[in-house]
C-alpha cells in the first residue's frame, strides 16, 4: 500500500483568526486533506457560518474565542482546548492586523497593536500549545508572515517590522524546538486579496502595478495556498523546519519589466 504522504486524517489543526479571509483559506484546505478543525476568532460567533461548511466537508470543527493581543485570552484558549481535546498537532498562527499609513504618521499605538498582534501573539501562542506538543514529542507549527518578511514596502513599516519578526522567531523556534519532533515554518503569502487590504484592488492601475511585477502576472487564488499549507503541515514537509516558504508568484525575485 502506498503511503499519502499529505494526507492529515486523524490530526488536529487549530487555525487562528480564521473568521474571514486567509484563515479560511488554511482551515478548508487542512479540513480537505483530512484534519478536524480548531478555529478562532475575537468573537467565536462569527466563525458559526464557516463552521458549517467544514462541517459539509464530513470533518469535526469547534471556534472559540481569542484575542492574540491579550495574554490572558490565549492561556485562556490554549487551557480549553487541551481540556477538551488533550493535544493538537498542527497550529497554524494566522491571526494579524495592519494599519496602512506613511512612517511619518504611525503611532505609538498603531506599533504596539500591530506588533503586538502579529509578533508577540504568535510567539506566545506557540508558547501557549509547546509544551504539549514538546511532551508528545511532535507538532507542525505554521506562523504566517507574509512576502513583507522579505521586503519592506512604503506604509507598511510595522506591519513589514511584525513580518520579519515572524520570519526570525520562526527559524529560532526551530532550532529550539527541533530535538523535541517540532517543526516550525512560516508561510509567506504575496499579495492576495483580502478584507484588509481589499482596498488596494479597486484602483486598475495599482493592481496592473503589481501584476507588471509578478513573473506569473497575477495576484494569488485563494486555492494557490492550498497546497503549501498541506505540505508543511503533513508528513510530506516533516524534515523541513526553520523555513519561510514564499507562496508570491515570484514577486520577491525583486524582478521589474525589462527594456531589451
Amino acid at each position: 500500500m502506498v503511503h499519502n504522504f499529505f494526507d492529515l486524517s486523524g490530526k488536529r489543526a487549530a487555525v487562528t483568526g480564521a473568521s474571514r479571509g486567509l484563515g479560511q483559506y488554511f482551515a478548508r484546505a487542512l479540513a480537505r486533506a483530512g484534519a478536524d478543525i480548531i478555529i478562532t476568532s475575537r468573537k467565536k460567533e462569527d466563525c458559526l457560518n464557516f463552521c458549517r461548511e467544514i462541517e459539509s466537508l464530513g470533518r469535526k470543527v469547534q471556534a472559540y474565542d481569542l484575542d492574540v493581543q491579550s495574554e490572558e485570552s490565549i492561556k485562556k484558549f490554549a487551557a480549553a482546548v487541551l481540556a477538551d481535546y488533550g493535544y493538537i498537532d498542527i497550529l497554524v498562527n494566522n491571526a494579524g492586523c495592519n494599519r496602512r499609513k506613511p512612517a511619518m504618521e504611525v503611532t505609538w499605538d498603531d506599533w504596539n497593536t500591530i506588533l503586538n498582534t502579529n509578533l508577540r501573539g504568535t510567539f506566545f501562542m506557540c508558547q501557549a500549545f509547546g509544551a504539549s506538543m514538546i511532551k508528545r514529542g511532535y507538532g507542525r507549527i505554521i506562523n504566517i508572515g507574509s512576502v513583507t518578511c522579505v521586503f519592506g514596502y512604503a506604509g507598511l513599516v510595522p506591519y513589514s517590522a511584525s513580518r520579519g519578526g515572524v520570519a526570525q522567531l520562526t527559524k529560532a523556534l526551530a532550532d529550539d524546538w527541533g530535538k523535541f519532533g517540532i517543526t516550525v515554518n512560516c508561510l509567506a503569502p504575496g499579495w492576495f486579496k483580502t478584507e484588509q487590504n481589499k482596498i488596494l484592488y479597486e484602483n486598475e492601475a495599482w493592481v496592473e502595478y503589481i501584476c507588471d511585477r509578478i513573473p506569473l502576472k497575477r495576484p494569488g487564488r485563494p486555492d494557490d495556498l492550498d497546497g503549501s499549507v498541506i505540505f508543511l503541515a503533513s508528513d510530506a514537509g516533516r524534515y523541513i523546519t526553520g523555513q519561510v516558504l514564499l507562496i508570491d508568484g515570484g514577486i520577491s525575485t525583486g524582478a521589474t519589466k525589462a527594456t531589451l
